[in-house]
């Protein structure tokens, strides 16, 4: 059972699994448990599949929501994903690009607000940039 992110060599590919509707998140098989807890954390839900081999772990987005906010919540996860430092992919099927120049310029409002603080860290969310990003590319910080 392999997964696109080992596939791919990314951190995160997004996309629909095929011939459902189910948004999945798949990251490499020995992915950081806190890359992990970012996907938690950006609204995916963490699924597990235990084997007598390895234990096989993906996120997918809650079932409930519409395709529209399925759409605007996975691709709202990719600028926090980026500026933590992972490399992204997310295919055409998923993309929204209204939310994620939505969620790039949060990001960047949550930067500047903490520029000049000299106590406390910054929250998970925000980073050093906010890139632009484009669909169905493998995208990373600079």
């Amino acid at each position: 059972m392999g997964n696109r992110a080992d596939d791919e060599g990314t951190d995160v590919e997004i996309h629909i699994r095929a011939l459902t509707d189910t948004v999945h998140a798949d990251t490499p098989t020995v992915a950081p448990e806190e890359l992990l807890a970012l996907l938690d954390q950006l609204g995916f839900e963490r699924k597990t599949l235990t084997t007598a081999g390895p234990v096989y772990v993906w996120h997918e987005l809650p079932d409930h929501l519409s395709e529209a906010a399925k759409k605007r919540l996975a691709t709202s996860a990719v600028p926090s994903l980026i500026v933590s430092g992972y490399l992204v992919n997310i295919t055409d099927a998923v993309w929204d690009a209204a939310a994620n120049q939505e969620a790039a310029e949060a990001v960047r409002r949550c930067r500047a607000g903490h520029l000049g603080r000299l106590r406390g860290p910054r929250p998970r969310r925000c980073g050093d940039t906010a890139p632009a990003v484009s669909h169905d590319r493998k995208e990373s910080r600079s």
